[in-house]
């Protein structure tokens, strides 16, 4: 049967994010509430999600960058934000997120040598995501007028730069001879030889990671409580092991060395499964040949829709009191 992805791990972190939450919250608080600038939204997001990583890609040398995106393997990640805003000018936001996360050599075009390499190695992996971050929200054109309460644009642009957590867990794929595809956890198949004493440089890899959330956005102010946000944010990350691929394959008589009989036979035959589009006939690769790519880590980024309502009274703001001391009376007729 196949194997489900737990969904354990995202309830964790979900209620890690909503600890940050209201840390942060309390934090603020302490820090700017009794300025009457200070403001606070809530809001969620959704949007398609992209892996860049060692499999898949596109025409050419296979790269980490935008190059390599491969559309057809676009998933949905869905979120949840709280973002506190001192002034106009800057906000802390606490977010938490879930997606996933394709990568699959087989759809690879097939153009030139360079790509076919990549297709004939035929490997895939998936992968459910969950992530928590705190970031900082930069507004540029509203920090040049910091000091003019009259320049409240319904349009403004920011930068995002923060830090967060996220968990994954590779799997990849079998396919019989009937045509059924089962699905295997990879970590625990040691496909690189992560934590065998022959390749003491190759750790196994930790499955909840630090990434460098990293983006542009547009906000847009409906009205003094609703706002929409169109967001790209990069995730940096700090592995190259999402796709469970980074550097050469091994022998697969390790596997029987150090794995379970049963895990042995999976990780054989799941680890290298290679098709002979360039060179024919070709049934596995030797030890050392290049897999992957360690020279570069693994990212994934989102392209979100933003959706936020500002949280209690709004009278206090500089756009109300803006409006506010337009309509007074004035002392002299």
């Amino acid at each position: 049967m196949t194997k489900r992805l737990p969904f354990n791990y995202q309830s964790k972190l979900i209620l890690l994010a909503t600890a940050i939450f209201f840390s942060i919250t309390g934090f603020s608080q302490s820090l700017i509430f009794g300025n009457e600038n200070t403001r606070m939204e809530a809001g969620l997001n959704i949007g398609p999600l992209f892996f860049l990583g060692d499999l898949g890609g596109h025409a050419g040398k296979g790269t980490h960058g935008l190059k390599d995106l491969n559309l057809p393997l676009t998933k949905v990640m869905k979120g949840a934000f709280l973002t506190v805003y001192p002034n106009d000018w800057l906000g802390v936001r606490a977010a938490a997120c879930i997606g996933k996360l394709d990568g699959n050599d087989g759809i690879i075009d097939t153009k030139g040598v360079n790509e076919l390499w990549r297709k004939q190695r035929n490997l895939d992996f998936r992968t459910n995501l969950a992530e928590g971050y705190i970031a900082a929200e930069i507004f540029p054109l509203m920090l040049l007028n910091k000091n003019h309460e009259d320049y409240q644009p319904r349009f403004r642009p920011y930068g995002v730069l923060g830090v967060g957590v996220f968990h994954f867990n590779p799997q990849g794929s079998l396919t019989d001879s009937n045509g059924i595809t089962k699905w295997y956890y990879l970590r625990p198949l040691h496909t690189e030889g992560e934590g065998f004493p022959e390749y003491p440089n190759r750790k196994e890899y930790a499955l909840t990671q630090i990434n460098i959330p990293i983006g542009l956005g547009a906000k847009y102010f409906i009205s003094d409580n609703v706002n929409v946000s169109l967001e790209f944010l990069y995730r940096k990350t700090f592995t190259d092991y999402i796709d469970d691929v980074s550097t050469t394959y091994i022998d697969p008589s390790l596997f029987y060395k150090y794995l379970s009989p049963q895990n042995a036979l999976i990780a054989s035959q799941i680890y290298d499964k290679v098709i002979g589009y360039v060179t024919p006939g070709v049934v596995a690769y030797p030890p050392g040949t290049q897999r992957g790519d360690p020279s570069q880590m693994d990212a994934y980024f989102s392209v979100s829709l933003k959706f936020a309502i500002r949280l209690g009274s709004v009278i206090g703001d500089s756009y109300n009191r803006s409006v506010t001391s337009h309509m007074r009376c004035p002392a002299r007729f």
